[in-house]
This record gives structure tokens, C-alpha cells and sequence, in this order.
């Protein structure tokens, strides 16, 4: 036996379960077949959105207050300044879909907000050209969470507690038997009592037949644009948004480096047959879509993409993570499927994968991501 746990895939979630487990026990390897925050990964692209309000299943909301608590500890404990706390809107018409859903779920769950006029806004974040129905939530502990630092600081805080990485391993297959799981890399392999797998879009190939019918692959891009005056799209005056309608829609955030903006098109992933083959390159109806978008909500950002990145992401039918064993008492746990979503829970996420993989402790409730609901349909 090699050891307790195997984390297969270091990236948004894999990373965060790695730390995690390094905590609970001392026989904990992680196996990554690139290297840690590598930029073709869902890692890439600078930030991620932290935000405590959102559409959806008010279930979520203690995964992200127990999240937000553990993003304060990874900083801590390794002296990284991971996520960037200015606060998030959420813009769109009044009475409109996108916000009603919205407020619907926080009022649910509690989460603090404020209500912003039209007037409030245009005093308050003139950076946004709004229509003339316009009004924004404000999330006070929204933020910016710096992606590349968040994996590359919970790796190292793994193997400081004595966890084993092992870099450029790509896993070809994972085989469950009597004691164990057995997994191997070209000729090498190992076996391991418990193993997670938490390789995003690169996950399809290791999981079971119906969970491989329940997900896709699909490419995510982003892009950037420069400030005619930088001073305005500080996080201390710009933060994070998201912004939708139904015939426009944008998430972004603060010019972490002093300039350039992130302004990208909301829920465009496509489907990509091949993870390591994402096109990196948009396409024409992308940027003009991106930029007619960006001309119209921020005359302060120069109408010209800067730089653009993809990569690739594992979605679910339903919107889902998948967060659990592939069934009942198998020694095979799933931490993936966050659907272009996970990053913001990752630490949670990561958390609760760790102590139900290792066997220390299993969470109530959970019902919504658990791999069980799609063998059931």
C-alpha cells in the first residue's frame, strides 16, 4: 500500500483537498499531470469571483461561509494574499429574472446585501453605463480570489505538512479492488486505500459510465481589457460585478495589476470534445460579441481586447458538482463537475472531500451534489 489517500488532479479543487487532508493525515499524495496552477487548466486566467449571494440552491450558502473561513486560513498559514476583499454587485433590471432569482435565494439563506438604486449606483460606481431600469445588489464580502497564488499556496502548504506531490503524472486509469485502488501512469502505478479524483475536464475518463453520461467538457474563455484611467478600476473603487439580461450578459473584476480589467461574456461554454485541446483563440463572433458588450456597460475600458484566455471545465446536466464516492462504499470519491463554478467554494469544497474520502467525517445535506442523483435518473 502506497498510502491513505490519492488526490488526482492539483488544480482549483484538488489543490484545496491535498491541503485539506494533509492536515488530517500523514500518508497523502497528489498527483498532477502538468504542474500545479498550470495556465491550461481552469486555474488560468488571474481571478475568480467570491461572492455570498447568488442564484440557486440555498444549500450552498454554508459551503461558502465555511469557504470564506478557510480562504482567511490559507492566507494565513502560508503568507499569501489570496483573496482580494472589495465587495461584488450584481446588476440587472429591476423586478427582472436575474435578480429576483437572486434575492430570492438570499433572503433564504440571510446573506448580508444591500440594495442599490439606479442613483445610488451611477453616485457610487460610475464606471457603469446602466439602462434605464437598472439596479445592483451589493455583496459586502464579495471579492477577487487570485487563482494562481490560491493553488500554488495550498500545494505548498500540503507538502509542508507533509504531504508527497508528484508533478507531470498524468493517470491513465483507476481500478478498484478488494483493499484498495490501484492507479498508474504510463508503467508506473500505486495503490491506495482511498482515491480522490479531482481533474476536471480531464475527469470523464475516470469515472463510471453513468456518471460519464451525466457530464460534459466544455471550453470557458475570458477576456481583458485595458482603463483609459486606471485609478478608476482599483478594487478599492471597482468591485467584482455580474451583470445580466437577456440579451447581454458580463462578469468581471478590479484591474488587480493597476490597468487591465477583466470583462467577459457570461455562460458561453461550449462543448470540447478534447480538455487538451481547447482552442485558445476566440472566435470572431466572440470578440465582437465581447466588445459591443463591453462599448455599451463601460465607456472608462478601451473597446479593444487586450488578451483572451480558454480553458477547459467539466459540467453536469443539472449544474452540480459531483461530491462523493461513485457509489455506495466504494473507495472511489468524486470532487468534480463544478461546471465553471467552483472556484469561489473551493476550500469548502475541498474540505468536505478530504474528511469523507479519509472516512473522519461525512456531511448531511448534500444531497444536491451528491454522484448518487444521476444513477437515480
Amino acid at each position: 500500500m502506497d498510502g491513505k489517500l490519492a488526490v488526482i488532479g492539483l488544480g482549483s479543487i484538488g489543490s484545496m483537498a491535498l491541503w485539506q487532508a494533509s492536515r488530517l493525515s500523514d500518508s497523502v499524495t497528489g498527483f498532477e499531470a502538468a504542474t500545479p496552477a498550470h495556465g491550461r487548466s481552469a486555474v488560468g486566467g488571474d481571478t475568480r469571483l467570491f461572492r455570498m449571494i447568488y442564484r440557486g440552491n440555498p444549500d450552498l450558502y454554508p459551503i461558502l461561509e465555511r469557504s470564506r473561513s478557510l480562504w482567511a486560513e490559507l492566507e494565513a498559514e502560508t503568507g499569501q494574499n489570496i483573496l482580494t476583499r472589495c465587495g461584488g454587485l450584481s446588476i440587472g433590471t429591476k423586478d427582472g429574472a436575474y435578480l429576483s432569482a437572486l434575492l430570492e435565494t438570499t433572503r433564504t439563506n440571510g446573506a448580508e446585501h444591500e440594495i442599490l438604486s439606479r442613483e445610488a449606483m451611477a453616485e457610487r460606481y460610475p464606471q457603469h453605463n446602466l439602462r434605464e431600469d437598472d439596479i445592483a445588489v451589493y455583496d459586502p464580502n464579495a471579492g477577487a480570489l487570485r487563482t494562481d497564488r490560491a493553488v500554488t499556496a495550498a500545494v505548498a502548504a500540503a507538502q509542508a505538512n507533509g504531504a508527497t506531490v508528484q508533478t507531470n503524472t498524468p493517470i491513465d486509469s483507476i481500478t478498484e479492488t478488494g483493499d484498495g485502488v490501484v492507479i498508474t501512469s504510463g508503467e508506473k502505478s500505486w495503490t491506495f486505500e482511498n482515491v480522490i479524483v479531482s481533474s476536471g475536464g480531464w475527469s470523464q475518463k475516470l469515472m463510471p459510465d453513468y456518471l460519464k453520461a451525466a457530464t460534459q467538457t466544455k471550453r470557458i474563455f475570458l477576456s481583458w481589457f485595458v482603463a483609459r484611467d486606471g485609478a478608476e478600476f482599483t478594487p478599492e473603487k471597482f468591485p467584482t460585478f455580474s451583470r445580466m439580461y437577456e440579451d447581454r450578459s458580463m462578469y468581471g473584476a478590479p484591474a488587480v495589476d493597476g490597468v487591465t480589467v477583466k470583462a467577459t461574456l457570461d455562460g458561453r461554454g461550449k462543448p470540447t470534445p478534447d480538455p487538451g485541446a481547447v482552442p485558445r483563440e476566440l472566435t470572431v463572433a466572440e470578440i465582437t460579441e465581447t466588445t459591443e458588450t463591453v462599448t455599451e456597460f463601460f465607456p472608462g475600458l478601451y473597446p479593444n481586447i487586450v488578451r483572451t484566455d480558454a480553458f477547459p471545465d467539466l459540467f453536469t446536466k443539472d449544474g452540480h458538482p459531483l461530491l462523493g464516492r461513485i457509489n455506495e462504499g466504494s473507495r472511489i470519491y468524486c470532487a468534480t463537475g463544478f461546471s465553471g463554478g467552483g472556484f469561489k467554494n473551493a476550500t469548502g469544497f475541498g474540505e468536505i472531500a478530504a474528511y469523507e474520502a479519509l472516512r473522519k467525517r461525512s456531511f448531511e445535506g448534500l444531497d444536491f451534489v451528491r454522484p448518487q442523483r444521476f444513477a437515480m435518473s
